[in-house]
């Protein structure tokens, strides 16, 4: 076939593209075929038009269906290629305005399909909430959720340095938690505790606890008093001595358990209101907590239990992220369905998750949207001029074709209509 490039793959590179290949030749072989009768009919009635007037109307028609189909193909072809390698001009159209259809295609995507108002009135007519929900709540959607959160969080989790991590936290904790001065912060915290009364609830814990556990362990005390007593001593004084110490710690322990105005409940909250205030004011406590805080975070002991305590965690989680029947996987699982109720059964909340995804999108829209065309105007501009005509004379050429199929049909109709009308009204006119 001259006319076409029969050999070309048009770049094709999946099946999708070898199949439309395979039907744009076929419709290009049905057309070639067609201009060939209308020149074998051509050729036959020309030679007989002079045995029977109607072998005129058969010449005629075959000679309008050649120049439709002639005048067709040049013009399908000369949207992709130059017609028979011939440069003329407004030819091979698609390679010379490539970057002009680029940005045509741009602009109309940008104000038609990314307007303001397009967006506002689509996302108006469809509630994404209640859609999310129904998904969530449908077959095998919430675990596909829960699947797909696992997927990211483990790709996260792979893409993440350790010693980054650490080195993050380690920044995060010692920007919010070291560098900030702690006495104030203590002193006022201990203000607030002392001021709410809170601290009676810890005081008869402890002595509770301390009563309990004296009574548990009467040995508490052994050796304790009676070892500093002079060895000339009997040893039967001894274990009373100790014994006398137990029972008195006992017994002061359920006293101040008992009783809401013990002297020493009154002299600890004294202590706690002085410690309060020196936390506030008194600089060499406020220095002393400073250096005693800096010791503890930077020992390397600490750093390494951090490492540790990283790398036990990291595991867990990858072993519960990676188990579809872990108690993980399974809460989240049941917490992406609690939340695709929700989204159905509250009509409020759906009203404001749409709210807010619509201001989300439209923001997206009137900020980016002009970037976004850009995307497509580039990638035009980035396509090969040559590649681009063949990508689109692959998606489309087979549709094309029929343009040439008609110019066949409608050139032999146009023909034969015009021989007739001069054959019957002009022929009598010109012999008169």
């Amino acid at each position: 076939m001259p006319f076409t490039r029969s050999r070309s793959t048009l770049g094709a590179r999946s099946p999708e593209d070898f199949a439309r290949l395979s039907g744009l030749r076929r419709m290009q072989g049905f057309a070639l075929a067609l201009l060939g009768l209308m020149a074998v009919v051509f050729v036959v009635s020309f030679l007989l038009q002079g045995t029977h007037p109607a072998w005129g109307y058969v010449r005629a028609a075959s000679e309008g269906g050649m120049v439709g189909a002639l005048a067709d193909w040049f013009a399908v072809t000369a949207l992709f290629r130059h017609p028979l390698g011939l440069k003329i001009p407004h030819t091979n159209l698609i390679s010379r305005k490539k970057d002009e259809i680029g940005e045509g295609l741009g602009s109309f995507i940008e104000d038609n399909f990314l307007a303001e108002d397009v967006v506002h009135d689509k996302l108006s007519e469809i509630s994404g909430a209640r859609a999310a929900g129904a998904w969530l709540i449908g077959p095998g959607g919430a675990r596909r959720t829960s699947d797909l959160a696992a997927a990211a969080a483990l790709g996260a989790l792979d893409v993440l340095d350790d010693n980054d991590v650490r080195a993050f936290v380690e920044s995060l904790v010692r920007r919010h938690i070291v560098d900030p001065q702690w006495g104030p912060l203590l002193g006022r915290a201990v203000d607030s505790f002392i001021t709410g009364e809170h601290e009676e609830a810890l005081i008869d814990i402890a002595a509770d606890r301390l009563g309990d556990w004296l009574d548990a362990h009467p040995g508490a005390f052994d050796r304790v008093a009676s070892s500093q007593l002079p060895s000339w001593m009997p040893s039967v004084l001894d274990r009373f001595v100790d014994q006398r110490l137990h029972t008195e710690a006992a017994r002061f322990a359920r006293r101040v358990a008992q009783d809401p105005d013990h002297p020493f409940r009154l002299a600890l909250r004294r202590f706690l209101r002085d410690l309060a205030r020196d936390l506030q004011q008194q600089e060499q406590l406020q220095r002393q907590l400073e250096s005693f805080k800096h010791e503890v975070f930077d020992s390397p002991r600490i750093r390494a239990l951090a490492a540790s305590t990283w790398d036990a965690a990291r595991e867990s989680i990858v072993g519960m992220l990676q188990d579809p029947e872990s108690e993980l996987r399974t809460r989240m699982t049941a917490a992406a369905e609690d939340f695709g109720h929700k989204l159905l059964d509250d009509a409020t909340l759906q009203y404001k998750i749409d709210v807010w995804v619509m201001g989300v999108v439209e923001h997206l829209v009137r900020e980016y949207r002009h970037d976004l065309a850009k995307v497509v105007i580039e990638t035009v501009q980035r396509w090969d001029a040559r590649e681009a005509a063949e990508k689109i004379e692959l998606q489309v050429g087979r549709d094309l074709q029929f343009i040439r199929i008609n110019g066949t049909v409608v050139g032999s109709l146009a023909g034969l209509a015009i021989y007739t009308i001069a054959t019957l009204a002009l022929s009598p006119l010109a012999a008169g």
